[in-house]
């Protein structure tokens, strides 16, 4: 796997993955666009929200849809690290079995998502889900 940064002037800059997508960045605090640190976040819900879906649809789940709520605390001084993260998982769906979906959220943080398991070396990473039965 690749990837570029290129600095476009002031505290914008521009990542270019491998797969030819491009994302704008904000070194400012996240002003005109997401901060890395946003990016690593979201990384973090991306990477449990595809293992959630694809846990839930192998075990015949019909979910309608499926959100991550992520909130984070980091250190107060420099390297301002991560140091807590909460996924909250909100999965609607018709008749969905609790255990399946507790156990995908809990599978994801501790087996399978790469970002969470990156993060987890350093980072108190704890899940949570709610289950809203859709019409």
């Amino acid at each position: 796997m690749q990837a570029s940064v290129k600095w476009c002037g002031g505290e914008t800059f521009l990542g270019l993955s491998n797969s030819s997508h491009s994302v704008v960045m904000d070194g400012n605090g996240g002003k005109n666009a997401p901060s890395p640190m946003e990016m690593v976040l979201m990384g973090a819900g991306g990477c449990s929200s595809v293992d959630v879906i694809a846990a839930l649809k192998e075990g015949a789940q019909q979910v309608v849809s499926c959100l991550a709520e992520l909130s984070a605390e980091r250190r107060e001084q420099s390297p301002k690290l991560f140091t807590k993260i909460n996924i909250h998982f909100v999965v609607t769906g018709k008749a969905l079995d609790e255990h399946r979906v507790a156990t995908a959220v809990r599978d994801s943080l501790e087996k399978y998502c790469s970002v969470c398991l990156m993060l987890g070396a350093g980072v108190t990473m704890t899940h949570s889900y709610e289950i809203i039965e859709s019409s």
